[in-house]
């Protein structure tokens, strides 16, 4: 079933959430390669197959296939993801997951103890865009560039 390209249809809220995704990509000291590890991350937790494509993509100009495939298990292989990545990484499942962990104490600390507030701030801001992008691109099935 062929669904409607919601940016299409309503330019002017997609023009609104790209425009946060234009504020964390560039004006946040939060590194590129981070951002789009921890929107990968996202993605995957909500089954965005275009998120996952994109995210996936981008990662691999900068970051080994093994590392970018390796990603859902990240917390097995904690040689191959520094001590920011996985603290990213557990605060953008704690804050996707938000009905089931209720953003729990022990994951704020982990999370402050690793970012600077305003950092920490941002990071929240891309995983709530993330999500947002999600909940869009899941539902009306937006294409992968992936071929077999």
């Amino acid at each position: 079933m062929t669904r409607m390209t919601w940016h299409e249809v309503a330019p002017d809220g997609a023009k609104a959430l790209f425009g946060v995704h234009h504020y964390v990509t560039t004006r946040t000291s939060l590194p590129e390669e981070l951002i789009h590890l921890v929107f990968l991350r996202v993605s995957q937790i909500n089954g965005c197959a275009h998120c996952i494509d994109l995210h996936s993509r981008d990662l691999r100009k900068t970051m080994s296939v093994d590392k970018v495939t390796l990603v859902p298990v990240w917390e097995e292989v904690p040689h191959l993801f520094s001590d920011t990545e996985r603290a990213a990484l557990a605060w953008a499942e704690e804050v996707t997951r938000v009905s089931e962990t209720h953003a729990s104490d022990a994951a704020y600390r982990a999370a402050s103890a690793a970012f600077e507030p305003k950092d920490l701030v941002d990071l929240t801001i891309a995983i709530a865009a993330m999500n947002a992008f999600n909940r869009l691109g899941a539902p009306f099935r937006l294409p992968v560039a992936a071929r077999a």
